[in-house]
């Protein structure tokens, strides 16, 4: 297992970009964070299956080594003994990133999804809540320790998947989240599949009707 130094340290975000398939302007952006251990490669392995061809894609790199893999990234440390490091580090630096995309991108927070599986599902939900995004997509995510405060009420739209048997993020999580989203007084739209620890083509159905609904 590879030594990784989770603590503060100058960061910055690789990202892979993916332009809309057709000739016109991007109906709208989605961003999507990766999952403890993957990396953007991952994600991108999926757009086919989406099929959203009028959408632009962005795919970030955490900015952290995976300890167990030389080509695994991480928001932060999940490790027992570590657990959290590197969290505050990465929520400042993609919040950065995320209000630095209209200028470059040339669309506004407005018509952006942000979106990402397990750890980076977490990250979205941290993340997201504190910037006015047109929606949320978090797939077998959880909630931070204190990533929503009782007086938030301007959190985007959100949907929520989760397999009922997840054997690394248990259903119980994302139960929370809903249930956390409810008491500030926002209906997240919610869904649970009978699978473990994965994106199937059911929860990428979901995800892209949330998507079309929410930006048009």
């Amino acid at each position: 297992m590879r030594k990784v130094d989770f603590r503060s340290k100058p960061l910055s975000l690789q990202f892979i970009t993916v332009p809309p398939e057709t000739s016109q302007p991007a109906t709208g952006l989605i961003v999507t964070l990766h999952g403890w251990g993957a990396n953007a490669e991952d994600v991108a392995s999926l757009l086919p299956l989406l099929n959203l061809p009028d959408y632009q894609f962005i795919l970030p790199n955490a900015p952290y080594p995976y300890p167990y893999s030389p080509i695994g990234r991480a928001w932060y440390d999940l490790r027992v003994e570590n657990m959290y490091e590197g969290l505050v580090e990465s929520r400042k630096l993609l919040i950065d990133f995320l209000q630095s995309l209209e200028s470059t991108t040339g669309i506004p927070l407005s018509r952006t999804i942000l979106s990402g599986f397990s750890q980076g599902g977490a990250m979205t939900l941290d993340v997201g809540s504190k910037l006015p995004l047109a929606g949320l997509v978090v797939m077998s995510g959880y909630l931070h320790p204190d990533a929503l405060t009782a007086d938030q009420r301007d959190i985007p739209p959100t949907l929520i998947s989760h397999g009922k048997y997840d054997e690394v993020v248990p259903l119980q999580a994302a139960l929370k989240a809903r249930d956390t989203l409810k008491s500030l007084g926002l209906a997240a739209e919610y869904h649970e599949f009978d699978m473990g620890h994965e994106i199937n083509p059911q929860t990428l159905k979901v995800l892209r009707n949330f998507v079309v609904n929410t930006i048009s």
